[in-house]
């Protein structure tokens, strides 16, 4: 759509084609990758259904399929942030699958014409298992199991069925730590390797990559640690589909998460030494950032703040892929594709959800002989002529140090702002905290840019990305060094002339939630609102109330407990509270395991006698992140007239 006299309205109020609605249907992402027989399966959340995890393929016509009968929710709560749900299969019936069903967190074996069939025992009212991160051995699938009160084990199930009415069938295999991931089964069944950590630490702080033999009878001997160990993170490792027998990981003794070849001795060889990470924090567990190719290459992901999809030859030679979008996003079709994620292989092509500033994400399928892509999984919504430019800064710290950061300027080819106006824009704080964002173009991103609001994306100290020096700038300064990082940012872009210094607000969720509202404390004068969505706002009681896998996290974001006990209650937003004055929305789910609804009702008991002006919207039945296409239109049009009030504009209706 071309404007040759687009029309002259203040930033904030441009009306924007881009509605709340659009965003709730086009926010769900493709993930969860994997070939069965020669297609390209992947799990996709349908917000129009609750979020229910469908499997889905391309159909006959070019358009996504679901793949299982109706009303099957491939999805795992595995450590509350799911794990791999699901597993291709052959056999005499024919290509198959087992998964997770979010329902009852049991595992199910199909095949295409049937329907799906328990492999693992009867769910309990309490959810006494989770399943997740499968691998196929003879008759059996392995896999890791979750147990209520924190046991992680690696189990055997068997494919006839026989555990889902004999729970005594189920085999485990090993427990070596208080958190693994599944097993990684050596081609030909002789050897079998996982990850395992132990509290206090976070798999990107230690983590240890273990190795069994496997028995004839299929037992595991005693398990060996063959990389990682205390300083370095193992973030993942997969066995080579060459019949060489060798053993990769992506580790990190110097710094960076690069891809080495373990030895038998325990010795790790760097087989690409980059400043540059080839794996990120494992946060799910099943995650890949790399896969072995029948040639004895590896097809991997690698960047620095950015992911790039590279084919790293038996040599050490890296050559790039997939640098070429395939134009299904118009005009941009030109940009190089800048962030893949979860890839897969039939051992020669790579199939992979490829992003990049000007590619909203996409199922592609990469043929390394020919470097063609084909699309699979085009996005549903385009909008595109709405999506903004974005462009990278790197703004300096009181001390000298960088902070990175993704800028999205207001745009909308139909509008500009009156002569002298600079624009207002909030600045984003990614969750994690370990954790960072893409330079992609985000629905909900353009859902404020398309209004006239800037969108500044903060990868903070303590953002992965950026080598293992960067992330560990948060250690023991959580709720310090985030907030200063965004102040940081914010005052940058304003003294670039890009911002006006006077509209600035802030909004997090999560973690994110947690520095949005401590830079409301810290930064009084800097911020006019902020949203705040699912937050952390009490490390004390949100320690002792969250779920296993981040209980001890706030041990090395702020310090050891109890010995840190003051710390802890300063650095805090709620002991704080008092001191807000700025105007804020707070959203948060009812079913939240991770920071559970007594988080945002600490707070506003503490603010019942305030006379700050805040909105508090609770919504039943969501969790962490919500999925529900009412819930996302509901927090975005509140979010909006937030800022309206706070920045002097009133919002264009829908």
């Amino acid at each position: 759509m071309l404007h040759d006299d687009p029309l002259q309205e203040p930033y904030g109020s441009w009306r924007s084609a881009l509605g709340a609605r659009d965003v709730a249907r086009g926010a769900t992402l493709p993930e969860w990758l994997d070939f069965v027989g020669g297609e390209v399966w992947w799990t996709e959340p349908l917000a129009h259904d609750g979020g229910r995890g469908a499997l889905m393929r391309r159909g006959p016509d070019g358009s996504p399929q679901e793949v299982l009968p109706p009303g099957w929710d491939v999805r795992s709560r595995l450590n509350e942030y799911g794990a791999r749900p699901w597993l291709p299969l052959s056999g005499h019936l024919g290509d198959g699958i087992v998964f997770t069903h979010w329902a009852d967190q049991r595992v199910y074996r199909w095949w295409p014409g049937t329907r799906p069939e328990p492999l693992s025992p009867p769910a309990d009212p309490e959810g006494a298992y989770r399943y997740g991160d499968f691998a196929a051995f003879a008759a059996e699938v392995w896999c890791l199991r979750e147990v209520r009160g924190g046991l992680r084990e690696l189990v055997a199930l068997p494919l006839d069925g026989s555990a889902a009415e004999d729970p005594g069938c189920v085999r485990v295999l090993a427990a070596s730590h208080a958190f693994m991931t599944g097993p990684r089964i050596e081609p030909g069944g002789r050897r079998v390797a996982w990850l395992g950590w132990n509290h206090p630490d976070m798999p990107w702080d230690s983590s240890e990559l273990m190795v069994a033999e496997i028995s004839p009878e299929g037992l595991l001997g005693p398990p060996v640690r063959a990389a990682g160990g205390t300083g370095q993170a193992v973030a993942q490792a997969e066995w080579a589909t060459d019949g060489s027998g060798r053993l990769l990981a992506v580790t990190d003794p110097d710094g960076w998460w690069n891809l080495h070849e373990v030895t038998a001795g325990g010795d790790a060889e760097n087989l690409c030494p980059r400043e540059e990470e080839f794996g990120e924090a494992l946060w799910r567990i099943g995650t890949r950032w790399f896969l072995p190719l029948r040639d004895g290459s590896t097809a991997v992901t690698h960047g620095a703040g950015s992911r790039r999809l590279g084919l790293l030859g038996p040599g050490g030679e890296l050559t790039a892929l997939g640098t070429d979008g395939p134009g299904t996003d118009g005009p941009r079709a030109e940009c190089p594709y800048t962030e893949w994620t979860s890839p897969a292989t039939d051992g020669r092509r790579i199939a992979a959800v490829a992003a990049g500033p000007g590619h909203r994400p996409t199922v592609v399928l990469v043929d390394p002989a020919d470097g063609s892509i084909e699309t699979l999984r085009a996005p549903a919504h385009e909008h595109h002529e709405l999506a903004p430019a974005p462009f990278r800064r790197t703004y300096r710290g009181p001390g000298g140090e960088e902070v990175h950061a993704h800028v999205y300027p207001p745009h909308h080819p139909a509008y500009r702002a009156p002569e002298g106006e600079l624009p207002p824009y909030v600045v984003l704080a990614h969750g994690g905290p370990t954790n960072r964002t893409h330079m992609t173009p985000h629905p909900h991103i353009a859902y404020f840019t398309s209004r006239g609001i800037g969108v500044l994306d903060v990868q903070y100290g303590g953002s992965t990305g950026y080598g293992r020096a960067y992330r560990e700038r948060l250690r023991g300064g959580w709720g310090v060094v985030d907030v200063r990082d965004c102040a940081t940012a914010a005052r940058g872009l304003a003294a670039e002339g890009l911002a006006d210094p006077l509209r600035i607000a802030i909004r997090g969720a999560s973690a994110g939630g947690w520095t949005a509202a401590a830079s409301l404390i810290a930064e009084p004068g800097l911020y006019r609102a902020a949203a705040i969505h699912f937050p952390v706002l009490d490390a004390d009681t949100w320690q002792r109330t969250t779920h296993d896998f981040e209980s001890r996290y706030a041990q090395t974001l702020i310090g050891p407990w109890p010995e840190s006990r003051e710390l802890y209650e300063r650095r805090s937003p709620l002991h704080g509270a008092a001191r807000i004055r700025a105007p804020f929305a707070l959203f948060q789910g009812t079913q939240d395991a991770i920071c559970p609804p007594s988080q945002a009702e600490l707070l506003l008991a503490r603010l019942k006698d305030s006379d700050v002006a805040y909105t508090y919207e609770a919504f039943e039945g969501e969790g962490h992140g919500f999925r529900k296409a009412e819930t996302v239109r509901r927090t975005l049009r509140t979010e909006l007239e937030l800022y309206g009030r706070a920045f002097g504009f009133e919002p264009a209706p829908e």
